[in-house]
């Protein structure tokens, strides 16, 4: 067992996800690229506060989020520890994040001019290569 944080957090101000759901969507992508395992110690509130100058309230908000979808668990005195794999976070919470995801692809795209026929005809392509990959 980790007792040594091993995710670094970071905000992106242009982004349209709220502060604490980028925190939460972090843990997540850390779990899933091998940076956190269960068992893993999450910095505590002062030290992410400390990294990314964020209200302690955004922080306790995204831990209580992560405690909620049973991945993360919070002990008194010791700190908030990964409990569980993502994969077992509730389907709403894995389905909202890959539509804020894309939301947040879209609203780039548009922002750097690109209209709304050639996202469509772009998300159409990646879907069809993806599949014949797959295949």
């Amino acid at each position: 067992m980790s007792n040594h944080p091993t995710i670094v957090f970071h905000l992106d101000t242009r982004s349209d996800r709220p502060p604490f759901r980028q925190l939460v969507d972090q843990v997540a992508g850390a779990f899933e690229r091998g940076q956190l395992r269960v068992g893993d110690q999450l910095p505590s509130v002062r030290e992410v506060v400390r990294q990314i100058t964020i209200n302690p309230n955004t922080v306790h908000r995204a831990y209580r989020e992560l405690e909620h979808l049973g991945l993360v668990e919070g002990r008194l005195g010791l700190g908030t520890f990964v409990v569980e794999a993502v994969e077992s976070a509730p389907r709403e919470y894995r389905a909202q994040s890959w539509r804020d995801t894309l939301r947040e692809g879209v609203a780039q795209a548009r922002s750097s001019g690109v209209g709304d026929d050639d996202i469509v005809l772009g998300l159409q392509s990646l879907l069809s290569s993806d599949a014949e990959v797959r295949s």
